[in-house]
């Protein structure tokens, strides 16, 4: 059966835990302090970027502690009256044999936005008056919308982990998977991760599962998605390009894929290429590119990308002639993205795989369907078998199979190995 490592590998224990020491200790020492009573903090706010350990550091406490966890993610549970008849209760009482009990309220992010509906106000009102300890957990604690909530919560920062503290989960990882590995290939993935282990772990698994050795070759084509390369550096690099190789350097470093890059350049092209005649030809580029856009669609023949590629960053380079240097002029998100009915039916194909991922992880649909499926796509494209398997433990339907497969050939050919 395939599961997720992040899942399969995650640490039972605080010892097992990587970095963040500080933060932990002083977690530790509250949740000890309810051994002698109702603290004057109430309630701990762990905040930090992803993938870090805030929640696995709360999961091996309970663990550690033998507290009962109840733990929910706040972006399920948005309004009032369901965050009272999660926590409400549970925050009054002591676990069904007696034993202590620590609320986990996740992914507090989720809370805000027009269908709140009063969830920040009813977690206030929790946090006022619990009677056991309660732990948030989101990325940024400073939101204006939790001022208030912050005025009752002890606030413990988790930072970014160091690459070595990265790398020394990852080689725990190959040695339980029994996988030998070169040093520079766990470092690329660990530096690369930008201290989000979650992401790093994700990575190895995708690039090591299956295999008996890893070494620098098989990661080293992740370089050319460097997650530190903004798409406004990369529109800036088409549309001000000098040369068609440096414009079509930019499709290895945009960490969007083709159809969106193409839309990011199709919106922002008529306002830096002001010339009538260096937009016309700009426009005739973008044009030809999308030509070869519906003729991978229609035919499945990948082969025409690299004319789509050409035209839309190299075609639109060296169409900038007459056009003169002017202020700075931002650059917008494609509208007409919005407008698509394929984007849309797209997004909801990939929240309806993450409620499948969500009951088999206990994670959001939102969260699954962002973290999970970059990996899924790989795996459905390029292991049959693998996906065989993951199709089936998610109970993913043919259309969900096709979509992950990327075309309409693979997903027969993956559903049929379910028959």
């Amino acid at each position: 059966m395939y599961t997720a490592w992040v899942l399969k590998h995650k640490p039972e224990s605080l010892k097992e835990v990587i970095g963040n020491g500080e933060a932990i200790k002083k977690f530790l020492g509250w949740v000890k302090v309810w051994r002698n009573g109702i603290p004057k903090k109430r309630a701990a706010f762990i905040y930090g970027p992803p993938g870090v350990g805030k929640t696995i550091a709360v999961e091996a406490l309970a663990n550690d502690l033998h507290m009962e966890l109840v733990e929910k993610n706040a972006s399920d549970y948005r309004t009032q009256k369901t965050v009272k008849r999660f926590a409400g209760l549970a925050s009054q009482y002591g676990s069904l044999f007696g034993g202590k009990r620590i609320i986990l309220l996740d992914e507090l992010d989720g809370l805000t936005g027009s269908a709140d509906r009063g969830g920040v106000k009813a977690t206030i009102e929790i946090v006022k008056t619990t009677r056991c300890p309660v732990v948030l957990v989101a990325n940024n604690a400073y939101d204006p919308r939790f001022s208030t909530l912050r005025r009752y919560c002890l606030l413990i920062k988790f930072e970014r982990l160091r690459a070595s503290q990265v790398m020394t989960h990852l080689k725990r990882i190959c040695s339980r998977e029994s996988i030998q590995y070169d040093e520079d290939a766990l470092k690329f993935i660990a530096q690369r991760s930008e201290g989000d282990i979650r992401s790093a772990v994700n990575d190895l698994q995708a690039l090591a599962q299956g295999k008996k050795r890893l070494i620098y070759k098989d990661v080293s084509w992740l370089g050319y998605r460097d997650r530190q390369e903004q798409i406004f550096t990369v529109l800036k690099m088409v549309i001000y390009g000098k040369t068609c190789v440096s414009a079509k350097k930019v499709v290895d470093m945009a960490d969007v894929d083709i159809d969106m890059l193409f839309e990011w350049i199709y919106e922002n092209a008529p306002a830096h290429l002001t010339h009538p005649h260096d937009l016309a030809a700009a426009m005739n580029a973008l044009s030809m590119a999308d030509v070869y856009r519906g003729r991978i669609r229609s035919t499945q023949n990948w082969s025409f990308l690299r004319y789509v590629i050409d035209y839309m960053t190299a075609g639109v380079a060296m169409a900038r002639v007459n056009t003169e240097s002017h202020e700075w002029i931002p650059f917008k998100f494609p509208n007409r993205i919005r407008m698509l009915s394929k984007s849309k039916a797209e997004r909801a194909m990939k929240l309806r795989i993450g409620h499948k991922v969500k009951r088999k992880c206990h994670i959001s649909a939102v969260r699954a369907s962002k973290e999970f499926l970059p990996y899924f796509g790989t795996i459905f494209r390029n292991n049959v078998n693998m996906a065989a398997g993951l199709a089936k433990w998610l109970d993913l339907d043919p259309e969900m199979v096709e979509y992950l497969a990327g075309s309409e050939k693979k997903g027969k050919a993956i559903t049929e190995l379910l028959s």
